[in-house]
């Protein structure tokens, strides 16, 4: 490589990383250190099946109760991140994931299996609210999609090596799997507790009549939240879309003759070009109109899939369409984590982050046997079809926020609280510790204080 490319290199990674909190780094250890021993959730189907001799229809259905536990877990989770803070409800999940993996790997029984794995489901998809609240409390406003980025490039590189040993670990048993997966999210969970410390902000409101706790909002106040929940609906149209990678593309490439092999290079490639593009990209992302990335993610995720009904038996043009939606997951998993990030009073991040991970959730539920279906009954056409329709909406939904007055891809109008550490609110003007005066009988920012 010539000096001069690879100079550009080495400095475009140095600036994606550098000028970012201490606390995230260790952050974002723990989650690479976690994704690495991800075995179980990538191999629990083949265990099922071939190890233990269950049919594909029961495996279907611990993975749809591993999603459901996974649905549960974005509410709880949220709102336990805001009540008794991120740091507990993080490291409570990880050690409930890491109880419930190695339960897993010992349980036998078609009811058992299922109930631990939907606990498994549950302390896994717990760590999530907290994890993303976190960063938007730690890092500053004009660096969260850069620090989310490098977050997703973290579980996108562990996932890729686990998801490569693991073929190799599972040839001594898959109780090695369970035990090692089991033992790296107890690592995760101790760098946690001993490198991050606690980050929900608790700055008090002061008013005429002394200093007031910020007012509590609940689950039911953000549901209530128009703005926010057309995000929300937006990215479960999307979320709905990217779970066939891993469920109807595996069925119908089989019968379209592609071998196991085959299947493995070509979804193989989504990993790899997360690894190469996703800095450089966000990068590139950096300043960009937000409306335009968001449309643009949803066009290439919709149509890469939809593209999926002309490969025939071709499993280079497989891989280009997984080529394709790859680039759109690229653009769109950091704007929109920075977006939500944005819409997010600091008071109730852990609700808001567990609301937006309900949508995947609710995806990896419904989407591998919407999917299924639709391609049982109606044939490849229509079902890669459905999937371009559905990126097509998602875009023009975004096209519509984008446009509206005081609109929810725009910058975020709602006042925050001040953060712990190095950030600032959305709003540029609260600092670290510092308070806020409202002026007796002044009205806070319209949240209920009900539910959740």
């Amino acid at each position: 490589m010539p000096v001069s490319v690879h100079a550009r290199v080495v400095r475009a990674v140095v600036e994606a990383m550098s000028g970012l909190p201490r606390q995230f780094w260790w952050l974002w250890t723990s989650t690479l250190i976690n994704k690495l021993g991800a075995f179980v959730v990538t191999f629990l189907a083949l265990y099922l099946t071939t190890e233990r001799g269950y049919s594909a229809s029961y495996a279907g259905l611990v993975a749809s109760l591993f999603g459901l536990g996974s649905a549960f877990a974005s509410l709880v989770a949220g709102v336990l991140s805001d009540r008794i803070g991120r740091r507990p409800t993080l490291v409570a999940a990880q050690l409930g994931t890491a109880l419930f993996t190695a339960v897993l790997g010992f349980t036998d029984g078609q009811v058992a299996i299922a109930v631990v794995a939907f606990l498994v489901g549950f302390c896994n998809n717990a760590t999530r609210p907290a994890t993303s609240a976190i960063i938007a409390d730690i890092v500053p406003a004009e660096d969260r999609v850069r620090a989310f980025a490098l977050n997703y490039w973290a579980i996108n590189i562990g996932f890729g090596l686990s998801a490569a040993a693991a073929g190799l670990i599972a040839t001594h048993g898959y109780l090695t799997l369970f035990l090692l997966d089991a033992l790296s999210t107890v690592v995760c969970a101790v760098v946690i507790f001993v490198r991050i410390p606690e980050t929900r902000p608790d700055s008090p409101v002061v008013t005429s009549d002394g200093p007031k706790a910020p007012p509590a909002i609940g689950l039911a106040a953000v549901f209530r939240d128009g703005r926010f929940m057309a995000v929300v609906v937006l990215n479960l149209l999307l979320a709905l879309v990217a779970q066939q990678g891993s469920t109807t593309l595996a069925v119908d490439m089989g019968r379209s003759g592609i071998t196991a092999t085959q299947y493995g290079l070509v979804i193989g490639l989504n990993g790899l070009l997360i690894v190469v593009l996703q800095i450089p990209l966000t990068r590139w992302m950096a300043g960009r109109d937000r409306t335009a990335l968001l449309v643009a993610s949803a066009l290439f995720i919709g149509w890469g899939f939809g593209l999926t009904a002309l490969a025939g038996s071709s499993a280079w043009f497989y891989a280009f369409t997984v080529a394709v939606w790859t680039l759109g997951e690229i653009l769109n998993a950091p704007t929109m984590m920075g977006l939500v990030a944005e819409l997010s009073p600091a008071e109730a991040r852990g609700r808001y982050q567990g609301v937006y991970s309900l949508s995947w959730s609710l995806a990896s539920f419904l989407g591998p046997a919407a999917g299924g279906v639709l391609l049982e009954r109606a044939g490849s056409g229509v079902m890669w079809g459905a999937c371009a329709v559905l990126g097509t909406v998602a875009a023009g939904g975004y096209v519509l926020l984008g446009r509206r007055p005081g609109a929810a891809l725009a910058k975020s109008d709602v006042v925050g609280t001040g953060t712990v550490g190095t950030g600032t609110e959305a709003t540029g003007s609260a600092q670290p510790g510092t308070v806020r005066v409202v002026p007796a009988g002044a009205a806070e920012p319209e949240r209920a204080a009900t539910g959740g």
